[in-house]
């Protein structure tokens, strides 16, 4: 079950009871059985209205249907616990209907309508009346686990052992961690969620992952960009530095002269692989020079000579 009330009834959520009261009314006296006849689509309308009536004119339903939503407040509420103390003969009765027709939606008395012989609309609903009728089988919850991996992880995949705890209960779980499960994306193992309630099937478990980095790396996709150091230098005569890629990689990556600061240097096929196969992104070495904070008496003398040169 996953229905908007206040759409169904026609007032949103800051109506208030007696305007809630009003708008069923006005409902109710269109499309109660007396007045359609054995239409059946119109009958139905009818039970919707009243189910959104019985949960929206009580405080207490009313806020656990607007704090979980419509979706999670049908998996946690049967028909039955709807329609709990809540008598619809009585409530048509003040709108002009006599007897008791309807009282089929009274769950507190467990009986089916009796008035004029009873009511056939309410009746033929078995178990006892509208406000017993059985929900199907609902999906579980599914859970959603957000996992740290390393980038090493992330790039070579894993087994990881994690705990969840299912319906208050703590069930550890082997995971196979796929190459390539990066920020944002997802794995799932279906039914390892949450049980359902009323003998459906469980719900599913997502795993997210969520990447633990070192401060020389940051992850761009499937790209990884690794900060290099260098000395002034290095960049302004130019040198060949190592590079240790995060798959352990040793390269000797030549550094041309006169390299910019945050220079970017791309060596291709060193990133993360493609979660299903197809590739894999790329390493960049982003150039940071080392800017000397001081500097010895003969370094300023050099550097003093340089600038005479016009460098």
């Amino acid at each position: 079950m996953s229905e908007d009330y206040y759409k169904i009834l026609g007032i949103d959520k800051n109506t208030s009871q007696s305007q809630i009261k009003k708008a069923y009314r006005k409902l109710a006296l269109k499309y109660h059985p007396d007045k359609t006849k054995g239409d059946k689509p119109l009958e139905e309308k009818f039970k919707k209205i009243s189910e959104a009536y019985a949960v929206l004119s009580d405080p207490e339903k009313k806020n656990q249907y607007d704090t979980y939503g419509s979706a999670d407040f049908g998996q946690r509420f049967s028909q039955e616990d709807i329609f709990r103390n809540f008598d619809l003969g009585d409530i048509l009765k003040d709108f002009g209907f006599g007897g008791s027709r309807g009282g089929g939606f009274s769950s507190s008395s467990g009986r089916r309508g009796q008035g004029r012989g009873g009511n056939p609309f309410f009746n033929n609903m078995g178990g006892g009346g509208f406000g017993q009728q059985k929900q199907p089988p609902t999906k579980g919850q599914d859970i959603e686990y957000e996992l740290p991996l390393t980038l090493h992880e992330i790039i070579n995949g894993c087994k990881k052992t994690i705990t969840i705890n299912q319906g208050g209960t703590a069930n550890a779980i082997e995971v196979n961690i796929p190459k390539g499960l990066t920020s944002g994306k997802k794995i799932r193992l279906t039914g390892k969620g949450n049980m359902s309630q009323n003998g459906g099937p469980a719900g599913n478990l997502y795993i997210k992952s969520s990447p633990v980095l070192s401060a020389e790396y940051t992850i761009e996709g499937n790209d990884v960009l690794f900060s290099r150091k260098v000395l002034l230098s290095q960049a302004l005569l130019g040198d060949t530095i190592e590079v240790v890629t995060p798959d352990n990689a040793t390269i000797n990556l030549k550094l041309p002269a006169g390299t910019n600061h945050k220079s970017k240097m791309r060596i291709k096929g060193h990133g993360i692989p493609q979660i299903k196969g197809n590739g894999c992104g790329d390493l960049f070495v982003v150039i940071n020079i080392i800017m000397p904070k001081k500097l010895t008496e003969k370094q300023k003398d050099l550097i003093q000579q340089l600038k005479k040169t016009g460098l």
